[in-house]
């Protein structure tokens, strides 16, 4: 009875460890954070005419994932490399409008003649971050700083005007670079981070208004992102 219970409690002490062994690597795993995200922000346009101006609220939402790929032994450096969805809108006052040839031209109006004008878009985006966080295995409430680049295709557009002229509705012009890239950085503690995405390449292929001036208009998006492992 006594090698039986010896035996008993000599294989107690060796599950326990076991169990110590196992809990020890699950903690010094390779962990790996902020793989998905979602964000919803403000849009500013960017070097417009000086007679341009937004009206009400231009929204973006966006979301995706992002493959994180730690560099050091802390795990607190990483690169991610991405696949995301975006969709914009931009309420302003240029109206676009197709002429009597079939092309479009670009025209200033009256914020009192129309109810509603904007432009919006649809993309398939490619982010690309450099990340630092203070993060650890067993630690989920961080600091994080990421700044990247990010290249966006569009799918879709669409154009609407409600005013004065009637309603005006135009779907996948082909006014608009279809390829949008700009810098990101997103900064934030824990669920609340701060972000913003500067457009670097026109959002026209060739805004020429009425006056034959021709104007580089890019875009601006200031918001808040949530980020989930």
């Amino acid at each position: 009875m006594k090698y039986i219970y010896l035996f008993l409690l000599g294989l107690n002490c060796s599950f326990g460890v076991a169990q110590n062994d196992v809990a020890k690597k699950e903690i010094d795993s390779l962990y790996k954070e902020d793989q998905f995200y979602a964000s919803i922000t403000y849009n500013v346009l960017h070097h417009v005419p000086d007679d341009l101006a937004q009206s009400g609220f231009s929204l973006g939402f966006h979301a995706g994932f992002i493959k994180d790929m730690p560099v050091n032994k802390r795990r607190t450096v990483a690169i991610g490399i991405g696949l995301g969805y975006s969709t914009n809108s931009f309420n302003q006052n240029l109206l676009i409008n197709k002429n009597s040839d079939n092309t479009f031209e670009y025209e200033i109006v009256d914020e009192d003649d129309f109810t509603k004008n904007k432009f919006s878009n649809h993309l398939i985006e490619l982010p690309i971050e450099f990340r630092w966080r203070t993060s650890t295995a067993t630690d989920y409430s961080f600091w994080r700083l990421y700044a990247g680049f990010k290249l966006g295709y569009m799918l879709l557009n669409n154009t609407k005007y409600s005013g004065d002229l009637g309603n005006i509705k135009y779907s996948n012009i082909d006014v608009f670079n279809k390829f949008q890239y700009g810098l990101t950085l997103s900064a934030g503690y824990n669920t609340w981070n701060f972000c913003v995405y500067y457009g670097l390449n026109p959002i026209f292929k060739e805004a020429s208004l009425s006056d034959n001036t021709t104007r580089e208009m890019t875009d601006i998006k200031l918001g808040l992102i949530f980020y989930i492992l």
